[in-house]
């Protein structure tokens, strides 16, 4: 494998990069729908509460019962062939969500595009801890994990534009249509570590859900997961629901919207996630610890940022060309570029203290939480506050839905808090381990005569 090489192969480079596409085509797809609330409203007579059941549990209970399975799948036969095929599946999906003739017709295909989704993220991560040796991993894992960033930018950037000019179904065919060809390229195109062989020859194999049980006992791995849960709360109800508070507080358009929370944004989530990678890898190899002070860090300082944003008033604060930015969006380009730290070094350390032969399904876990928490309760969560305040304050009541939304950053801080010395404990005592094996090894060799 390529991690124990000193240098990494170009393949491996190639992998990375189809790999990060993807995960980018996920989101892309996942995300889109946030610009097309309003139209999809309008068309279906919704509601604010069922199009949070639409963007949020329909998708996440669906992408969570087929997570651990398709992890399991990946570990067994490989992470190529199952990345492949959820990635043409779910853009099939996607694009046929541009055909659904009623409300109940999209929430199906949506489901289908979370159970396709659902066996692209866990696998990739896996592949890329096989490509990659443990001093570059949070890098590499950094530039995977722009997924979200830039499937934010493409996603609600260029679907709102998408939808100002063609309409919400046009929307859905044209983001679904290049997953089909990148998953194709992957399946061709790309050498894959083998599979590790779970057990030895003639020993049963763990059952599905025992194996999640001894996983679970790994110190540190369970609040890991559980930072990652929390705080998707509060990324999936932004995501979700700001574009509409900019419509609605801002009095922005459509496009605006998308362009301003996908571009503006986008762009500072981007540059966040890759300074967030480097900065783990450096901190990390001087204390163990770093790896997930990183995250505690970050989604520390942007616990105020999100506040800022939300709580300041309407006002203009510069125009770009005929787009009026908000002065409170300043303070969300502070919160993209921060609100994005738990990620990567999440990942990073799962790859450390995960078996080898079970880190899909470690990871496929993690994946499950955040979507479970993140996409099941984020967006319905913001949508029930902002229906129960809109008989009072009308349109402003998104805006108090997603402070309230903010605030719960504070969880996965708490949850973090409790992880890292636990963390750091595991760490030092594997690398004491490592020294006195090699010391052993070397104390053993015969003399030579």
């Amino acid at each position: 494998m390529a991690h124990n090489k000193e240098k990494v192969a170009g393949h491996a480079h190639y992998a990375l990069m189809l790999l990060a596409v993807i995960y980018v085509m996920s989101y892309i797809d996942r995300l889109v729908i946030s610009v097309l609330i309003e139209p999809i409203k309008a068309e279906f007579g919704a509601s604010d509460t069922m199009i949070g059941l639409l963007t949020g549990v329909a998708f996440a209970i669906f992408y969570t019962g087929f997570g651990l399975p398709l992890g399991r799948l990946s570990d067994r036969i490989g992470r190529k062939p199952v990345i492949a095929i959820a990635c043409i599946a779910w853009s099939i999906l996607t694009m046929l969500s541009g055909f659904a003739g009623s409300f109940m017709v999209l929430v199906l295909l949506r489901i289908g595009v979370a159970v396709g989704e659902a066996g692209a993220g866990a696998p990739s991560v896996a592949m890329i801890s096989e490509l990659y040796p443990p001093r570059l991993r949070a890098r590499a894992l950094a530039i995977f994990g722009l997924g979200p960033a830039l499937g934010a930018v493409l996603g609600i950037g260029f679907g709102g534009v998408l939808a100002e000019m063609y309409g919400w179904r046009a929307t859905f065919i044209i983001v679904g249509a290049p997953g089909i060809v990148i998953g194709l390229i992957l399946a061709f195109t790309v050498k894959s570590p083998k599979p590790i062989v779970a057990t030895a020859p003639g020993v049963p194999e763990a059952g599905m859900l025992r194996t999640a049980q001894s996983l679970l006992c790994i110190p540190g791995f369970w609040q890991i997961i559980a930072t990652g849960g929390a705080a998707a709360i509060t990324g999936y109800a932004i995501q979700m629901w700001t574009p509409s508070f900019m419509i609605r507080s801002h009095q922005l358009t459509i496009q605006d919207a998308g362009m301003l929370m996908g571009i503006g944004g986008g762009v500072l989530a981007v540059l966040g996630t890759l300074v967030c990678g480097y900065v783990t890898d450096t901190l990390a190899a001087k204390d163990p610890g770093w790896q997930l002070g990183t995250a505690l860090l970050g989604t520390a300082l942007s616990i105020p940022l999100a506040m800022a944003f939300y709580l300041w008033p309407a006002g203009t604060a510069f125009m770009i060309g005929s787009t009026a930015v908000p002065t409170g969006f300043l303070f969300y380009m502070g919160f993209a570029f921060f609100g994005v730290w738990w990620t990567v070094p999440c990942f990073s350390a799962m790859t450390r203290i995960l078996p080898v032969n079970k880190l899909a399904q470690g990871t496929a876990l993690f994946f499950m939480s955040v979507t479970l928490f993140g996409a099941g309760l984020g967006p319905v969560v913001a949508g029930i506050i902002s229906d129960l305040l809109y008989s009072s304050i009308g349109a402003e009541a998104l805006r108090y839905a997603l402070v309230a939304s903010a605030c719960l950053l504070l969880i996965p801080c708490l949850f973090l808090i409790s992880a890292i010395p636990k963390y750091r404990k595991q760490m030092l005592a594997t690398e004491q381990a490592s020294t006195t094996h090699i010391n052993m090894a070397h104390d053993t060799k015969p003399a030579i005569s």
